[in-house]
């Protein structure tokens, strides 16, 4: 077996505690009904949460905006303290636009 096709039999560790509780349940272990049922419920509750709270997006943003930031002090290493507290305050602008649409 490759290497890669050995790591799409991985699971993280959501998958996996959800795939042992699983197996409590088909072995008829003593609660492995509620076990199963208080993890999957958990999982979902957790990726509902994500969705409405959008916070995968703004940590894309975030890591987006820091990384202009960066990017612009590099590229602009004699810029003057004016220069840069403009060019961050429209990077983080930007963000705010951002974050606002969502």
């Amino acid at each position: 077996m490759s290497a890669q096709s050995n790591e799409s039999w991985r699971m993280n560790s959501p998958e996996l505690i959800q795939q042992m509780a699983l197996l409590a349940w088909l072995n008829k272990k003593e609660d492995g009904d509620s076990f199963y049922k208080l993890v999957s419920t958990a999982r979902v509750w957790y990726e509902l949460y994500q969705r409405v709270s959008h916070s995968d997006e703004i940590d894309a943003y975030k890591a987006e905006t820091i990384l202009a930031i960066a990017s612009y002090v590099k590229t602009h290493p004699r810029a003057s303290q004016d220069e840069m507290a403009k060019e961050i305050g429209k990077q983080i602008q930007t963000f705010a636009a951002k974050v606002e649409a969502l």
